[in-house]
């Protein structure tokens, strides 16, 4: 459900492409796509499900125009139409997070259950309770879903005893011919075609680099894609920015950056309103920036970077804790203010009111035009008093575009 990608066929995007995007075959615009990987995230959120998306799904194809979609035009085609789309992106999400969560665990032993399916295929229950480390050839071709409505998963355990708890059997080996291949399909006999790769392992290790995608789309199609990231990818990409805060602080300034976020599609909307046109939608943060913004706090241990000797604490520092959840943040701002004092218009995002009485206030600088190694940035990231916000809320140039009134 990551990757917003349009398919003439459903064969157009076939093994890691499945997990790194919405897939719905047909459908080609961009925002009809968002729409739908919004639909079904919703669904799965609530807990609603499949009836809940084919409720939306109708209203959703209405708005857009989308027609000549295989079965349309009967009610039996439609079920069939809104389950294949529902399963698919939510088996292959899903797969995705496991996966995360298999490798976060470090599980020694990873063990294959069938997903008790009403007309299960005899080579998943042959799989059934097969354990194997991490590293075997299996799991690279045999990592579930293994096709079109394949419910089968992978349990993690580090022990025999921890095997058999997981429903797996410590003594069962693969099958003879496990690798041997369909020559209908070109891939193991079992697995439909195209679903021959470890679900979730790209979806796992790639977040960042698909991110990096992101300055190359115009901003509403970007702004569209970030929008509609499920959770897993988020606590992934949350995940690396960790990493790369505690690298910026420690380590000589080379202006590495990473891109943690998207502007919304509303506040582009509201932007446009104001004759503010943005030319793509990416949030990058720096190193420069990070250790900016905790100067003089003694977080930077970088030798040449480190905070002067006798200087005071900057006592509007961020919290460090709060900054390592930066990309989560970015996503839910209290209020988003425009701000054109500068040549270089700004974003700044508002967040909620701290026990000093204070807000955080994170500044994004954009471009108005795109030019290689120009990107949307985070300039500064600062608490300030209430009153100090309302100060520059009444200056020239500035208007806040989204939130309740501050």
């Amino acid at each position: 459900m990551a990757k917003l990608v349009g398919t003439a066929t459903w064969e157009d995007l076939q093994k890691a492409e499945h997990e790194r995007a919405f897939v719905v075959a047909g459908a080609m615009k961009a925002d009809l796509l968002a729409d739908l990987a919004k639909a079904v995230q919703k669904a799965a959120v609530e807990g609603k499900g499949l009836e809940e998306f084919r409720a939306q799904f109708r209203d959703i194809v209405q708005t857009h125009g989308w027609h000549g979609w295989t079965g349309e035009g009967s009610a039996k085609g439609e079920a069939w139409r809104t389950r294949v789309i529902y399963q698919t992106n939510m088996a292959t999400s899903y797969a995705g997070g496991r996966m995360a969560q298999l490798k976060d665990g470090r599980f020694s032993i990873w063990v294959y259950k069938h997903g008790n399916a009403k007309d299960p295929r005899p080579q998943h229950l042959a799989w059934d309770g097969v354990a194997l480390p991490p590293d075997h050839p299996f799991w690279a071709t045999h990592a579930p879903p293994n096709g079109w409505g394949c419910t089968c998963r992978i349990r993690g355990a580090n022990s025999a005893a921890g095997v058999k708890r997981a429903g797996g059997d410590p003594g069962k080996d693969l099958p003879k011919g496990w690798d041997a291949i369909d020559p209908k399909t070109g891939a193991q006999v079992g697995i439909d075609k195209g679903w021959d790769y470890k679900v979730g392992a790209a979806a796992a290790d790639e977040i960042v680099t698909l991110m990096a995608k992101v300055p190359k789309m115009p901003a509403p199609i970007g702004a569209a894609f970030v929008d509609a990231l499920p959770l897993t990818p988020q606590a992934r990409l949350m995940e690396a920015f960790g990493s790369f805060v505690s690298t910026s602080l420690a380590t000589h300034v080379d202006q590495s950056f990473m891109i943690i976020g998207a502007l919304k599609p509303a506040w582009i909307q509201a932007a446009q309103v104001q004759k503010v046109t943005v030319a793509s939608a990416e949030i990058a943060m720096d190193d420069l920036g990070i250790q900016h913004t905790f100067r003089e706090t003694g977080l930077v241990t970088a030798v040449s970077t480190k905070s002067r000797t006798g200087v005071q604490p900057k006592t509007s520092a961020l919290d460090i804790a709060w900054f390592r959840h930066l990309p989560d943040h970015l996503r839910h701002p209290r209020a988003v203010i425009l701000d054109q004092r500068k040549k270089t218009p700004a974003f700044l995002l508002v967040f909620d009111t701290q026990p000093d009485n204070s807000v955080i206030v994170v500044e994004v600088d954009v471009q108005l035009k795109k030019a290689d190694g120009i990107l949307n940035r985070v300039a500064s990231g600062r608490k300030i008093t209430l009153n100090d916000l309302h100060a520059t809320l009444g200056m020239s140039g500035v208007v806040q575009i989204e939130g309740a009134k501050l």
